[in-house]
């Protein structure tokens, strides 16, 4: 393979092997595959065409529709130009969408067409929004992305594009409930993507399967390791179990997975089960992965090196991994539950949160990141940015955990209530400000609850109004008119009064703990 260059932004690399390999694979979708050169021209002609419709340097557009290499290409074409692309949740009700589009200052929004409906009951909501352009998942005949690409001469990259300009937004809950959008510069991820696959060991031959959705870092992360490598990626549209076994079978033999789909191939029968023992590396990540679940993986893959990631948005990704020959540590089979080492160029504290002083090695406190992997900040949020990353450079994570003598770091709960539902980071706040509008609902609260699956599901937990009667199916209901159904309850509790500390504020770790306890798995 070519040896590539150092590099020190995100589009570097893709013009690298257009040169280098301008043959060989580089993408697979669907049923369309292109090249190297072939996807460089078709992100250097979005550059030219987003450069026609006014984007330039600081700019933002914006992505919504489920995995496609168009999301990439986007987000490459802008970071080029020196403007960044925000990538939407496209599970997201209509009102959500509009808050996060409008808060990113899009120019310019893509939109898959099976997403169109969702954009065009909001359209007049889209204030800042000046052009909108559809994507169809095949490009199929009037596809208005494809003739847009092709109505455009392939543009050069922008010179004075800086190390630090923003090249991805991405949004996530935030401590009032509403999403905040993170912001993400070239150094940080060029950054994260040498750093985070250390010890992949990428080899002529392999394949990479990208098949987290691309709105979460672990999509928009992982998808720029094939390209740092020059391996060819196969991206499926959906981590549905047809989709990652094509993928299997048209070669892909690498991936990052959230534990439930691996759940659900266990589940699937001993076929499914053989077609997965193809895969080299599993990387596993972004929410809970229960111990009984990862035993039985790696009996049933022997031959798969498994990685376990703890990492969050604010850092582009990935801030420890457990490598392959920590799984099989048996002087330290303990390590399993923890999250791994930091990884190469990730400073780690633990700290405790009322003194801000580093405690003992074994003790519980906040985890403290400090890299070049650290964002830049909340988009127009200076003062959340302030709270969040201190003034030597330390973000603070909200997450409560603890750093063994060999450098291993366990995470146990979380300070912020966020749950980690199958990989979808979900605020309770939120869920609690929707349910709270239920005319039968004196006060709730959220709280994330194990699930064999998905690591935790979302429960409330409910004070209803004297005198007035509801039901746990009418709560759930009302959750999914104003939410994306993945941060509505799947079930209510109700009692007569929540509890709470002398100074009025409610105990939700009393709430957890009858669901919590006598579990011994990490919070990853």
């Amino acid at each position: 393979m070519t040896a590539a260059p150092a590099h020190t932004r995100v589009h570097d690399r893709l013009a690298h092997w257009a040169n280098a390999t301008p043959d060989g694979e580089a993408m697979t979708y669907l049923n369309r595959t292109w090249t190297w050169k072939e996807w460089d021209e078709r992100v250097r002609r979005a550059a030219s065409g987003l450069r026609a419709l006014g984007i330039g340097r600081g700019d933002v557009v914006s992505f919504l529709d489920k995995n496609h290499p168009a999301c990439v290409e986007i987000s490459l074409a802008a970071a080029s130009i020196g403007a960044a692309n925000a990538i939407i949740n496209w599970r997201l009700a209509g009102d959500e969408v509009d808050y996060a589009v409008n808060d990113s200052g899009a120019r310019v929004l893509f939109v898959g067409v099976e997403l169109a409906p969702t954009v065009a009951a909001i359209r007049d909501e889209l204030t800042q929004v000046e052009q909108i352009i559809t994507v169809t998942p095949d490009g199929a005949e009037g596809d208005e992305y494809e003739a847009w690409l092709a109505s455009h001469e392939p543009a050069e990259a922008a010179l004075d594009v800086a190390e630090d300009d923003v090249c991805l937004i991405m949004y996530s809950s935030g401590t009032t409930g509403r999403p905040k959008g993170i912001m993400l510069t070239h150094r940080n991820m060029v950054t994260h993507t040498i750093a985070a696959h250390d010890g992949w060991g990428f080899e002529p031959g392999d394949k990479s399967m990208v098949s987290m959705p691309l709105f979460h870092v672990g999509g928009s992360s992982y998808v720029l390791f094939g390209i740092h490598d020059g391996i060819p990626s196969v991206m499926t549209r959906e981590p549905d179990g047809a989709s990652l076994a094509g993928a299997i079978l048209a070669g892909a033999n690498r991936t990052f997975l959230v534990p439930a789909v691996l759940a659900q191939v266990l589940q699937a029968g001993p076929d499914a089960v053989k077609l997965f023992g193809a895969l080299k590396t599993y990387t596993y990540g972004a929410s809970p992965m229960p111990p009984p679940l990862l035993r039985a993986a790696m009996e049933a893959w022997p031959d798969t090196d498994f990685i376990q990631v703890y990492g969050l948005t604010e850092v582009g990704g990935v801030a420890t991994h457990l490598m392959p020959e920590h799984h099989h540590d048996k002087d330290h089979p303990e390590r399993l539950l923890s999250a791994g080492i930091p990884l190469p160029g990730m400073e780690v504290r633990i700290v405790d949160p009322a003194t801000l002083d580093d405690v003992a090695t074994g003790e519980e406190g906040e985890i403290w990141l400090r890299s070049a992997q650290v964002m830049k900040g909340f988009l127009n949020k200076p003062e959340e940015t302030a709270k969040s990353i201190t003034e030597d450079g330390w973000f603070r994570t909200g997450d409560i955990g603890r750093m063994d003598d060999g450098g291993f770091v366990y995470v146990h709960d979380r300070i912020k209530d966020m749950i980690i539902s199958g990989g979808e980071n979900i605020y309770s706040p939120e869920v609690e400000r929707v349910l709270a509008e239920h005319p039968a609902v004196m006060e709730v609260a959220v709280i994330g609850v194990p699930d064999d699956t998905w690591g935790e599901v979302v429960k409330a937990i409910v004070a209803p109004k004297p005198d007035v009667e509801t039901s746990e199916q009418e709560l759930i209901d009302f959750a999914r008119e104003h939410l994306a159904h993945f941060k509505c309850p799947r079930s209510v509790d109700f009692l007569d009064l929540l509890p709470r500390n002398p100074s009025g504020k409610i105990l939700k770790r009393e709430l957890r703990k009858e669901h919590w306890e006598g579990r011994d798995s990490a919070i990853v």
